[in-house]
């Protein structure tokens, strides 16, 4: 499955509405619109929210899945990210291996949870 693939597959209404809540709570812009961008690579990385606060803009992928997210997921949405130019990505979802904590602590991509974004102070 490609990156693109993946981006299409896993996204909630309600979750992505919870995501939308908890990024603007933050001060952050959120754009659901504009979420296909073209890489340097020629290929559409397709994100299911693109968050901006400041200068920093900020890939996101939302993952509703009731199993535990990988390295290779984190992985693609780095390479998806780093490919059309956007530094620290995030992604949310409901758990993540210890790998795919391991590597997203050493490239910087945000790790939340659904309990995180749903009980944030606001």
């Amino acid at each position: 499955m490609s990156g693109e693939e993946e981006a299409e597959a896993k996204a909630t209404p309600v979750l992505v509405q919870l995501a939308t809540r908890y990024f603007k709570g933050k001060g952050y812009k959120v754009d659901q619109e504009n979420t296909t961008l073209e890489g340097f690579s020629g290929i559409n990385r397709k994100f299911d929210l693109i968050v901006q606060k400041g200068r920093l803009t900020q890939a996101v992928w939302i993952r509703d899945w009731n199993r535990t997210i990988g390295i290779n997921v984190i992985i693609n949405l780095d390479k998806a990210s780093e490919d059309v130019g956007l530094t620290n990505p995030i992604i949310i979802g409901e758990k993540f291996s210890d790998h795919a904590k391991s590597y997203a602590n050493r490239r910087k991509v945000t790790l939340l949870t659904k309990r995180q974004i749903t009980i944030s102070p606001r």
